[in-house]
């Protein structure tokens, strides 16, 4: 029996693989339905992987769970579109910054075009740009309808989802271990830990090895229904300094939403989704670099999201934590999977069913 911690496109992607390989698996999750936290929480986008350190497993994984996550939306009908992306200058001087971004993707084989302002006006007439980076592969995914897809995969291929299943203790039991919650005790000889923003905890539970993931919360604006029609597609502005996200973007959904953010604050709790939220007039100044014709009329506050960082707010880059913990060999941690997470799910979910099989 194996038992993936964590109901989130992590978990149920692994548990996807595992199950269609032919192994017994039950995910374990503590909300009472899956994809509540850090997969339902977050932009929706598919992206193309122009941003990571080519070779990196964001990188890598990026770019093959992209392809793996078009072809389950369209096998399994869930709302999805390429519409593809700019990343803009909105000022002579930002446009330095678009040749290594350009550089960085297609080391990391990606199809990306330099384009000038008439490229960008001809699909955004309303954005400001004087040139920009052009992704044709970057999309849009309905979260809460890819989270109910791979969870009916994995029950349609035996596999076993137990909402509401905190784990309490992950105890020895011979050459196995048990895994105990509230109600339960599962006989298990592999765990796999793909606890989102709690897989440190999990972790320390297993009496596996230390790591720490940083909640990091970025919080979201929309536009209203008149304002949404300025934007087709995605909009990006050049990547933040900080190497913390990607800058506050604009991002039109399937249902023709446009959302706008998110911002970007680590903070010390893992549940803190809207204490202490952004003013709305915190979205203007951002929104109207990329979009000018909006005023804070235009603007209404969203929803927000918390991002499980593996690395602090003093450094700018982690990869996914993807191996055998160090401790345990019966141990597998999916950990650190904040963005590109959702478009690598189901590579992740292929990398940790190979790691579980080599044992």
């Amino acid at each position: 029996m194996i038992v993936v911690i964590g109901a989130g496109v992590t978990g149920l992607a692994c548990a996807l693989s595992l199950a269609q390989r032919g192994r017994d698996v039950v995910v374990l999750e503590r909300h009472r339905r899956a994809g509540l936290d850090t997969s339902t929480h977050n932009s929706g986008v598919m992206h193309a992987g122009l941003y990571y350190p080519p070779e990196s497993l964001k990188a890598t994984l990026c770019v093959e769970g992209r392809d793996r996550l078009r072809q389950f939306c369209r096998a399994h009908q869930v709302p999805h579109h390429e519409s593809g992306k700019l990343v803009v200058a909105t000022e002579p001087s930002e446009e330095s910054d678009l040749e290594p971004l350009a550089a960085n993707a297609r080391a990391c084989g990606v199809e990306v075009d330099l384009v000038d302002a008439a490229f960008v006006r001809a699909r955004e007439p309303h954005v400001r740009a004087t040139r920009a980076l052009w992704s044709p592969h970057t999309g849009w995914i309905d979260a809460h309808a890819f989270v109910s897809a791979l969870q009916r995969q994995v029950e349609a291929h035996g596999g076993h989802v137990l909402p509401g299943s905190l784990v309490l203790a992950v105890e020895p039991a011979g050459d196995r271990v048990e895994v105990v919650t509230p109600l339960e005790r599962i006989n298990a000889d592999t765990v796999v830990n793909a606890a989102g923003l709690y897989a440190d905890d999990v972790s320390r539970v297993c009496d596996g090895e230390l790591f720490t993931i940083y909640p990091c919360r970025g919080e979201y604006a929309e536009l209203t229904p008149k304002a949404s029609r300025l934007i087709n597609g995605l909009v990006y502005p050049v990547p933040h300094g900080s190497g913390h996200g990607l800058g506050v973007h604009l991002t039109r959904t399937v249902a023709g939403t446009v959302w706008v953010g998110p911002t970007i604050r680590y903070q010390s709790r893992k549940d803190n989704y809207e204490a202490d939220r952004e003013p709305l007039t915190a979205f203007l100044e951002p929104t109207r670099r990329l979009l000018p014709a909006v005023a804070l009329d235009d603007l209404r506050l969203g929803g927000s999201g918390i991002r499980a960082k593996a690395h602090p707010a003093t450094e700018q880059f982690a990869d996914f934590l993807i191996r055998a913990d160090r401790r345990h060999p019966w141990l597998t941690h999916a950990a650190g999977i904040d963005s590109p997470g959702l478009t690598a799910s189901l590579a992740i979910g292929e990398r940790v069913a190979d790691i579980v099989g080599m044992r």
